[in-house]
């Protein structure tokens, strides 16, 4: 492997990794809890950007309470779902130096 298609490598990588971010920035996701009755909507900077939820929860303070957190932490695991995704994919196919794995020299 030569320097020149290392280089080269390193440059499409470099677009590619600024594209993900891009998308992980501009995409939501939607967080649920209590089946659906608490929804919350996140962005890929975990920035709630709307909270839905069912009128027949206005009574229970506590409950609502409980499954507006609920759906937060599922929104924001969805959040690092997607971005492990996108990331894990970032170097698949590219050629590594021999003795190199996983960012190490062996």
């Amino acid at each position: 492997m030569d320097l020149a298609n290392i280089m080269k490598q390193a440059k499409e990588l470099q677009e590619k990794m600024q594209k993900i971010q891009e998308d992980l920035m501009n995409m939501q996701v939607v967080g649920e809890a209590g089946a659906g009755l608490v929804r919350v909507i996140m962005t890929g900077r975990y920035q709630v950007k709307k909270v839905v939820v069912d009128p027949s929860l206005l009574n229970n303070k506590t409950m609502l309470e409980e499954l507006i957190a609920g759906a937060v932490n599922d929104a924001a695991a969805k959040v690092e779902s997607e971005t492990q995704g996108k990331m894990s994919g970032l170097a698949s196919g590219m050629e590594l130096p021999p003795g190199f794995n996983n960012g190490e020299l062996q």
